[in-house]
């Protein structure tokens, strides 16, 4: 009777093997009400809503504004003014004597032709005032012919970074598109592991309760039963961390997509495993596509026209202007136009101007040497992140043999408990490593797919 009970819970135990089997495909089994999204439609919803892409996009749409403010430099400066004012008194006073600035002829002429209280008033000094009030107005363009190159290079300038702007929100993109599909990966390994556990959960619930009938019957020991009570508080344990885990990723992955609620459920192709070789890129090639390379480029170039700048800041600067003009200062009014030329030759500049220009160019060979130093760095880890590649595709395959061996050690375990050779307790833990294993296969499967991303990345693909 004993021998039977125990064939009984060993068919029992076969069919689960082969419901662990398959758990890993169940996710492409789920409610067809709920909204189900795959990997691409995760990226899109992250690359659209994510903060971040968002700040780098404002940070092109500036850089753009900054790079139009510098070609208006290129423009004439055109400015009016105007200025009315009336004050307390005269800005200009004189005291003029008209006896003194006459010619002795006209003072002779006066004398014999005035009377001689004309003469007395003639001869005292007359106080003459000039621009109590008045108003003054203008406008005036002057066209920069030469300013030492800095209206160029800062042209350039502003189009280097915008340039940069551009390879930043790339960076952006790529370090969210790594983030996304870590969660998305996170997830899909949770919820492969949820699905062995209720399939674990489900076998020991059936074997409990034939057990239990066989304890009761007097055919089974009691110690068999407590063993499989024990192992099913120890799944319902894992179900809770599961349950909690798989909460807090997705609300994690929401918050990161600008996904309205959780109760989205992932798709994925459980067949998608790439070869290696598929994947391999020429990595002295591929280091000028990556953005992080061509970011250090632009840092150089950057300093470059920093320096050139920093010589024209010290160098003479000519322009020619042309201006229209009113004011009626002496009670009358009065206009004109000029044209007219302007250069300014920094002398005492220089004294500081050439430790600026030193100064800049040690930033530049600064810039240069971070180019050569990193771009070194960047190859390494192309490098790293291939070798991870390949040692996590064979450790997908280490997995999935061992995987094998767990269900033949089972099926054994299986054979050796009907005969009465093996106890519950090796049974359980024939149980326990075959759940394992697949636990193993899914973080290895995910695993292999990060890997993949983390590659791809860093050969700018």
């Amino acid at each position: 009777m004993r021998i039977t009970s125990k064939w009984f819970i060993c068919v029992i135990m076969l069919m689960t093997c082969t419901c662990l089997k398959v758990s890993g495909q169940n996710l492409l089994q789920k409610d067809p009400k709920r909204v189900t999204l795959t990997l691409n439609q995760i990226l899109d919803s992250a690359k659209a809503s994510n903060i971040n892409i968002r700040n780098a996009q404002l940070g092109i749409k500036a850089a753009e504004e900054q790079r139009k403010e510098a070609f208006t430099k290129f423009f004439p400066n055109v400015s009016a003014t105007g200025l009315w004012f009336n004050a307390n008194r005269s800005m200009s006073q004189m005291d003029v004597n008209l006896s003194e600035s006459m010619p002795p002829t006209l003072a002779a002429t006066l004398a014999q032709s005035l009377p001689p209280e004309a003469l007395i008033e003639l001869g005292a000094p007359i106080s003459v005032e000039m621009m109590k009030n008045g108003t003054l107005a203008g406008v005036s363009a002057i066209q920069p012919v030469f300013a030492g190159g800095q209206i160029v290079n800062g042209n350039r300038l502003a189009k280097v970074g915008e340039e940069a702007s551009k390879l930043q929100l790339q960076l952006s993109e790529n370090e969210v598109e790594r983030t996304t599909e870590q969660y998305f990966w996170q997830i899909v390994t949770l919820e492969e592991k949820m699905n062995t556990v209720l399939a674990v959960e489900k076998w020991l619930n059936d074997i409990c309760k034939d057990v239990n009938i066989a304890v009761t019957a007097g055919v089974a020991m009691k110690n068999d039963l407590l063993q499989v009570q024990l192992k099913q508080n120890e799944v319902e344990s894992q179900k809770l961390k599961l349950q909690n885990g798989i909460g807090i990723v997705k609300l994690l992955l929401a918050h990161h997509c600008g996904l309205q609620d959780t109760t989205f459920v992932l798709l994925y192709d459980p067949g998608d495993i790439p070869l290696p070789s598929t994947l391999k890129k020429d990595h002295a090639i591929a280091l000028e596509k990556t953005p992080e390379y061509q970011l250090l480029n632009k840092q150089v170039e950057a300093a470059t026209l920093q320096k050139k700048m920093a010589v024209g800041e010290n160098m003479p600067s000519f322009a020619l202007g042309a201006g229209y003009n009113y004011h009626n200062l002496l009670g009358n009014d009065r206009t004109f136009a000029m044209v007219f030329a302007t250069v300014n030759i920094p002398i005492s500049s220089w004294w500081g101007g050439s430790h600026a220009i030193k100064r800049k160019g040690i930033e530049q060979q600064k810039a240069i040497d971070q180019l050569t130093d990193n771009s070194e760095l960047l190859t390494i880890k192309m490098q790293k992140s291939w070798n991870d590649v390949v040692e996590a595709y064979l450790q997908l395959g280490i997995t999935q043999r061992s995987i094998e061996q767990a269900k033949e050690n089972l099926r054994l375990q299986n054979d050796y408990y009907k005969t009465g050779i093996s106890t519950m307790s090796d049974l359980l833990e024939a149980q326990t490593l075959y759940q394992q294993s697949l636990d193993k296969h899914t973080d290895a499967f995910a695993d292999y797919h990060n890997k993949i991303l983390e590659y791809k990345l860093a050969v700018g693909d």
